[in-house]
């Protein structure tokens, strides 16, 4: 996650000059076509689709179960793992495929006293919840 102060918190990633395949993260060769030194620093999508899920119903202690364990493949090609929220937790209410947003969020870690920002995804507006 970068801290932008014009534009807000995006996420970052990595996108091959050679092959146009986007990644999460910073990379400098490109694991789909291994091209080296070609790849560039990109603002990742914040929308996507769901592309499989798990629901968690058992966790560290302090961690609020049962929670949605997503992997979501965004609009530009990068695939993110991350919680998806808003949105019952029961297998049969979750649709594959469903469109998501990515959201910016504070979180505090189990015995800690500092925030820290992390990131979501929430179903997008119109989409069944």
């Amino acid at each position: 996650i970068i801290k932008d102060s014009a534009t807000g918190p995006y996420l970052a990633g990595s996108r091959c000059g050679a092959c146009g395949h986007t990644f999460v993260g910073e990379r400098e060769t490109c694991a789909k076509c291994t091209a080296r030194g070609r790849m560039e620093p990109v603002r990742l999508a914040e929308t996507g689709r769901l592309f499989t899920f798990t629901v968690v119903e058992r966790s560290f202690p302090g961690v609020t179960t049962p929670f949605i364990d997503a992997i979501v493949d965004l609009d530009d090609g990068a695939h993110l793992k991350g919680t998806l929220t808003g949105i019952a937790p029961d297998p049969a209410a979750i649709p594959f495929d469903l469109p998501v947003r990515v959201e910016f969020r504070e979180a505090v870690p189990v015995g800690a006293d500092r925030p820290y920002l992390t990131y979501v995804f929430v179903p997008q507006e119109g989409a069944p919840a």
